[in-house]
């Protein structure tokens, strides 16, 4: 945990909770991971660094791991137990509660935007199913045909997690439950933000909704208190309005960031099969990310712009483009 001074800025991303098991990482893919947080702490940096706001740095971070296909989110979704890919995506402004989502979509190349486009073009919160694809091609969203989304990887899980239903039989695979990628900004002027987007969890039910595009409990962002974007078993985030708990407890109880955030993801989550984590920015630029699980694709930036990434326990650590 760090914190910052006024005038300062503070990007947090995760690519996920639930990661791959690191008896079976490979230095090759576990590089690739670490470049493709890089990537997105990047385009996030390089707004808050000209002075933008934090809704476009999370904005620009979560795209650029959208567009990354090996992590959960726009190319690269998991697929749904029928073999189709199913997507929610949030975003929130910290500074007057202004919020968008959508749920349960195919179609936007970066579903982040769809749930922008929500929150600013709507007088709703939330969208879903095909009503909601009509009005991402209304709004001139890129669209892209489901090959554009294809992965072999996130569809060979597919098919061994419904045999392993067939024959009954569960691994200790994270990845497989769920992932989820997010990012939450403090700019320069004082104001937070939230983006989150997801394919889901693998073999989930045709129709599903997690706790990604449910304000408070997978994303969240108040400037009095903090931002936040869960990532783990979404059902849990969801009954527990996890993300809105932390903030709570910052604003009603006097908790710290830090003890909030580890409160809510430790004693709250993990005892009730809250498998996940949490990456979060507080008013003043200070951040947390824990996890109860195996590991969380995560990485911060600040204003030195030094692009910091983790998986496993291991501190955050500068690493070179």
């Amino acid at each position: 945990m760090s914190t910052s001074s006024p005038g300062r800025f503070t990007l947090a991303i995760h690519g996920g909770a639930g990661t791959i098991l690191r008896s079976t990482m490979t230095p090759e893919r576990e590089a690739a991971y670490h470049a493709g947080l890089r990537r997105a702490l990047a385009a996030g940096h390089a707004v808050l660094a000209a002075g933008g706001p934090a809704l476009d740095a999370v904005t620009a971070a979560v795209m650029a791991l959208e567009d990354e296909p090996l992590f959960n989110a726009g190319r690269g979704a998991v697929y749904t137990s029928a073999g189709k890919q199913e997507m929610d995506a949030a975003v929130m402004n910290g500074q007057d509660h202004a919020a968008g989502a959508v749920a349960g979509i195919c179609g936007p190349r970066n579903p982040v935007l769809a749930a922008r486009a929500v929150m600013e073009k709507t007088e709703h919160v939330l969208l879903i199913g095909s009503a909601a694809m009509d009005f991402c091609r209304a709004q001139g969203l890129v669209m892209e045909a489901p090959e554009y989304f294809f992965t072999q990887a996130r569809w060979d899980a597919l098919q061994s997690t419904l045999a392993m239903r067939r024959t009954g039989t569960q691994d200790q695979d994270e990845s497989r439950k769920h992932g989820t990628v997010g990012a939450v900004a403090r700019d320069v002027h004082g104001h937070l933000a939230a983006a989150t987007s997801t394919g889901g969890m693998t073999a989930k039910a045709p129709g599903r909704v997690g706790d990604t595009p449910v304000i408070g409990a997978g994303t969240w962002a108040d400037d009095a208190s903090c931002a936040v974007s869960g990532t783990g078993h979404g059902e849990v985030f969801i009954r527990f309005a996890a993300a809105q708990e932390i903030s709570a407890r910052m604003r009603l109880a006097g908790q710290t960031l830090e003890q909030a955030a580890r409160a809510v993801v430790m004693d709250v989550l993990a005892p009730n099969d809250g498998s996940g984590g949490v990456i979060a920015v507080d008013k003043d630029g200070g951040y947390s990310l824990p996890f109860n699980c195996a590991g969380m694709y995560r990485g911060v930036v600040m204003q030195d712009g030094a692009l910091r990434t983790a998986i496993y326990e291991e501190a955050l650590q500068a690493r070179q483009p």
